[in-house]
């Protein structure tokens, strides 16, 4: 259920589909009072694997929401939700702080050593959010949907602040006779600018000398000869590693640290020691070099997140779910090859659903036949997105999982969106044993006729305008009903949608049961069974 109110990673093939770990939800309805709401709540522990193979095993519930991870994400940057991070006080400062601390014990001594021995000590740092903070560009701007555009005009402009203490890091490392070099997956293009944005905010150690941008392959943009890999696929690993092997073999200095905010900065050696900063904003994968196994430079798998965000406070950058991998675990789950439609054929969410409604189907089918049986009027309520309707290509290929109520209504009033997996024959089939079936949607009454025939044309039966609930615009005729007591301004879903099911039963109707993708959708009682849909695209409260 919707209310209107970055990177490309590869896409893990779904051909050979896993058995689930976790199965879909079904449980007693809580009252209205909170009695059991223990039991319709969202997961807060998950295993996820950084190239997004875990959609193939961990099951819906077990895939970090990606709405939760953008809260999580903004807590942690102290993000009031405008897409800009605070500059002085947040978690992530506090993190940069310690972790830049902890350095210097160690570079005390490799000076002393570098000295003793007679090399020349120097570290290496890698620009976006290792010198550069991309937070406000990231998520201000690009919504989490990387614009190479849009990158390179923050790049030309200098926009970037610094990254948290690092300029006091630099600096000092550079008084104290280190040699600072740079070294970026920006293109020469971007060398001149990304150095005075540097310089801009504070840093003294950068030089255009000892700053290392890619090639571009165009003019005198070319792959220096120190470089091996092919240029057609040189990877990460290859370009940053090839450069310090050059810095050391050729150069003469010795590395005796390298920082990065991706693992991708790291690997591939010719460095004394490594320090990653946290990152949670986007992720780069690159394979190692050939023959080298660094199992200590890899992304953490296993994270405890809070559906409400609030983990961003207490987590480390490592231990929230990076954004881009949790994009690919989605993408995988629901058989999406990378252009954001989902397949419709085969899947690790089809077949969840596949066992969900094969499940559920006999279950809430017999329920309606006893209740007939004892001359009782059952009835099932049956939400709309992501329940009924598959609103997957919409939240993702055409939205790139950034909710635009223009494009969703588009959507609506064009009647766009597949059946979700299994449910028309679940539908059909309680209605077939004597339930009276009703729709209870966050859309509102101007997409209810739209909703209804969408509904009819991928071949649900049984829903009814007199029986099918939409919510009210506060618009003409459109207006909160009598039997919905909330405050107007401040409904909450769950007010809304158990006030409707209350107001079902007072029509003389039992709901034996209750499905939706949100918990909200199933929370505040008026039902004898809540099941839960599968749906890790959003999260509605």
């Amino acid at each position: 259920m919707r209310i209107p109110a970055r990177r490309a990673l590869a896409v893990v093939a779904t051909a050979a589909l896993a058995t689930l770990a976790a199965p879909a939800y079904a449980a007693p309805s809580p009252t209205a009072s909170g009695a059991g709401s223990r039991t319709l709540a969202p997961r807060t522990w998950f295993t996820m694997a950084p190239d997004g193979s875990s959609g193939l095993t961990q099951g819906g519930a077990g895939i970090p929401n990606i709405d939760s991870v953008k809260k999580t994400i903004a807590t942690y940057y102290a993000d009031p939700g405008t897409g800009i991070a605070n500059k002085q006080s947040s978690p992530y400062i506090s993190e940069m702080k310690r972790i830049e601390r902890a350095q210097w014990d160690y570079l005390t001594k490799a000076l002393v050593k570098a000295h003793r021995h007679h090399t020349k000590p120097a570290i290496v740092f890698d620009a976006d959010d290792t010198t550069l903070m991309t937070y406000d560009m990231e998520v201000g701007a690009m919504k989490f949907v990387y614009d190479p555009v849009l990158q390179d005009e923050w790049v030309q402009h200098k926009r970037f602040p610094a990254t948290p203490g690092m300029v006091g890091f630099v600096n000092r490392a550079r008084a104290l006779g280190f040699t600072i070099f740079g070294l970026t997956g920006r293109n020469d293009d971007q060398k001149t600018a990304t150095v005075a944005n540097l310089k801009k905010v504070g840093y003294d150690g950068f030089t255009p000398n000892r700053f290392f941008t890619k090639w571009t392959g165009v003019g005198s943009s070319q792959q220096p000869s120190y470089i091996t890999c092919a240029s057609s696929s040189c990877t990460t690993v290859e370009f940053k590693a090839g450069t310090r092997k050059h810095i050391e073999k050729d150069l003469g200095y010795d590395i005796v640290l390298n920082v990065g905010d991706q693992w991708s900065d790291l690997m591939g050696g010719y460095a004394d020691k490594t320090l990653k900063l946290p990152n949670p904003t986007y992720y780069l994968p690159s394979p190692d070099l050939p023959g080298l196994h660094e199992p200590k430079l890899t992304p953490r798998t296993h994270f405890r997140m809070a559906p409400d965000g609030s983990s961003g406070a207490t987590e480390s950058g490592e231990g929230i779910p990076n954004i881009d991998s949790v994009k690919a675990t989605i993408r995988t789950y629901y058989g999406d090859t990378g252009n954001g439609i989902a397949n419709k054929t085969a899947s690790p969410y089809i077949t969840e659903m596949t066992a969900l409604t094969a499940k559920q189907t006999p279950i809430v089918a017999q329920a309606c036949r006893d209740q007939v049986a004892r001359g009782k009027h059952p009835a099932v309520v049956f939400d709309a997105d992501d329940t009924t309707l598959m609103t997957y290509d919409m939240e993702v290929g055409a939205m790139k999982f950034v909710y635009d109520p223009v494009l969703q209504n588009e959507w609506v009033q064009d009647e766009r969106f597949p059946a979700t997996p299994g449910m028309v024959s679940l539908v059909n089939a309680v209605a077939d044993a004597g339930c009276t079936v009703f729709g209870l949607t966050g859309r509102n009454d101007d997409q209810k006729e739209a909703t209804l025939g969408n509904l009819g044309a991928v071949g649900y039966h049984p829903f009814t305008v007199e029986n099918y609930y939409t919510k009210w615009t506060g618009v003409g005729p459109s207006q909160q009903p009598p039997y919905i007591t909330c405050k107007t301004s401040s409904c909450t879903t769950v007010e809304y949608k158990s006030q409707t099911r209350a107001h079902i039963e007072t029509l003389g109707y039992r709901i034996v049961a209750n499905f939706g993708d949100q918990f909200s959708d199933l929370l505040g009682g008026s039902s004898n069974r809540a099941i839960k849909l599968p749906n890790p695209t959003y999260y509605l409260p």
